[in-house]
Order: C-alpha cells, then sequence, then structure tokens
C-alpha cells in the first residue's frame, strides 16, 4: 500500500516536471512598451518627488546565496565511529598511538562502515545509531551500530589486547556483523604498544 502511494507520488511529480513551461501566455510587446512609455511620460510630468535621496539600485546589491546543509548518514556515522574509538583509547593509550589510530585504523573503520551499509537500503540509513560508551577496563567493544525501530545490532566494531611470545602486546582491530550472526571475525588491522602492559581502555 505504501509503494503505490510513493508510485502515484513519483508519477504527478515526473508529470509536472515534464509539463512545467510546455504552456506560454500570450504576449504582446508593442502594449508592454506603449504601457511603460506612458508610465515613464506620466512619472516626468509630476513635480512631487517623494525622497530626495537617490534611488537605490538593486543591480549595485550583492546576491546572498544560502545553502542549506544537506544530512549524511554516512558521514554522521563516520564522524561518530571516529569519536567512539578516540574515546575507547583513552589518554594515556592515544597519546602514544595516536599517529597509528589516525593513518591506518580510523581509514579502514570507515571503509568497513561503506561495507556494511552499502549492503543495506538507503532510506534505512537515517535510522542506523552508534553506541556512544564503548566498554572500560578490558571489555573488547568499540562501538556498535544499531537499528534505532527495533534496537538490533547490524555490526560490532572491537578492539582485543594480544600478547605475542618475544614481541609484546598488540591491539587488534576487527568487526562483526548480523548477517553471519557476529561469529566470522573481520580483520581492519593492528597497532603495536609495548612489551609492558598497556593500560586499561579509557584510562
Amino acid at each position: 500500500m505504501t509503494m503505490k502511494l510513493w508510485m502515484q507520488k513519483i508519477f504527478v511529480a515526473i508529470i509536472a516536471v515534464i509539463t512545467l513551461g510546455l504552456y506560454i501566455p500570450e504576449f504582446d510587446a508593442d502594449a508592454e512598451a506603449e504601457q511603460k512609455k506612458e508610465e515613464v511620460d506620466a512619472d516626468s510630468k509630476t513635480d512631487v518627488t517623494e525622497s530626495d535621496e537617490p534611488a537605490i539600485q538593486t543591480a549595485d546589491l550583492p546576491e546572498f546565496h544560502v545553502e542549506l546543509p544537506v544530512f549524511d548518514p554516512m558521514l554522521v556515522l563516520s564522524e561518530k565511529a571516529t569519536e567512539q574509538a578516540m574515546l575507547k583509547m583513552g589518554p594515556r593509550i592515544a597519546n602514544k598511538v595516536e599517529d597509528e589510530l589516525q593513518e591506518d585504523i580510523l581509514p579502514k573503520i570507515e571503509e568497513a562502515l561503506h561495507h556494511i551499509l552499502k549492503e543495506t537500503a538507503t532510506e534505512d540509513f537515517q535510522y542506523y545509531s552508534i553506541t556512544e560508551q564503548p566498554s572500560q577496563g578490558f571489555g573488547e567493544r568499540i562501538f556498535n551500530i544499531y537499528d534505532e525501530r527495533n534496537g538490533k545490532d547490524i555490526a560490532r566494531f572491537d578492539v582485543r589486547r594480544e600478547k605475542r611470545p618475544a614481541e609484546g602486546y598488540w591491539f587488534n582491530f576487527h568487526y562483526h556483523v548480523s548477517s553471519d550472526g557476529f561469529e566470522k571475525h573481520h580483520d581492519i588491522g593492528e597497532i603495536y604498544w609495548d612489551k609492558n602492559i598497556p593500560p586499561k581502555w579509557m584510562a
């Protein structure tokens, strides 16, 4: 029923655009010129002036173009994802790994967002949000993408600490998607920390 209503609206809009400009009213140039000449003659014969100030020429006024902001759901989600990733790191970790995070991890998180959302109907973007509280301490969650209409997760972005023999600690960034029941591990990238134990998340 809703699809039929939308199709009717689109059809009416298309007809309106097609017919726009096809009707041209009759225009008598001679009569128009004669009328303007009479108005000028009448104005020149008037002795009383309305104001001593010179008339403002509208051609001299600057033109202002106001561009309304366009809502871009993908941009909103990307900005929120970056904000939550930085919050997750916390100042103690972020101060040491910020360059790698900005250059390697955040662009790949944005790519992953595009990949996940391109498989979803475009009209659903407006209902998607990102959780605002990363897990603290040793928890992995950075953020989840969820549908506001039903509260269900669409994707989960995590970072895991890994201790590797003779190397030290690494941060492994990855995500899971609802289409496979959040089972498969989709890699985003890694950042090396140190041989020493890293601080807790958000510390």
